[in-house]
């Protein structure tokens, strides 16, 4: 076993002996999902008030509505409960404000490697990028009937989150 990991796994030893999650269900319990970005100065329960198992919570670069993360939303408006979706984009984002041959450079630059064949969904202007995916969620036809979509804006530098769709 790798040394890399080892700080890791005894922290999980130590997390196991208190664990208090083995009674949830699977189910968003407060019926919400969440689409958001992995930037690690986002962190989705505790800015939203909410508990493990309460929902679905949904992270990539930028947070945003890709084919994956439709076919997620599907499941979890079917099969766990979620009636409800944020989708939450954050200010400072590291891929917002940019073009994806921007982003293919400086992946190209830090990595040593061509990546000017890899697609990355970066979003040129963020409200425009957010307006479009909630426009995708709310539309897209396997999505359960009913269900509520909103578009967020989360402040990494005061806490705060504001509707902006």
């Amino acid at each position: 076993m790798s040394q890399d990991f080892d700080a890791i796994l005894q922290a999980n030893q130590r997390y196991a002996q208190t664990f208090e999650h083995d009674g949830l269900s699977g189910k968003a319990a407060a019926g919400l999902a969440v689409v958001t970005c992995m930037d690690v100065r986002v962190d989705p329960l505790p800015i939203l008030g909410l508990r493990p198992g309460d929902a679905n919570i949904l992270r990539n670069p930028g947070g945003r509505v890709t084919p994956q993360v439709l076919e997620a939303l599907v499941l979890a408006t079917h099969l766990l409960g979620v009636e409800r979706v944020m989708v939450i984009e954050h200010t400072r984002c590291a891929v917002a404000g940019s073009t994806p041959e921007a982003v293919r450079q400086r992946v190209s630059d830090a990595s040593g490697k061509d990546a000017s064949w890899q697609p990355f969904l970066v979003a040129g202007d963020q409200e425009t990028a957010l307006r479009e995916d909630v426009a995708a969620v709310r539309s897209y036809p396997l999505l359960a009937d009913g269900v509520e979509v909103g578009g967020f804006m989360y402040d990494v530098d005061t806490g705060l989150v504001s509707r902006v769709v």
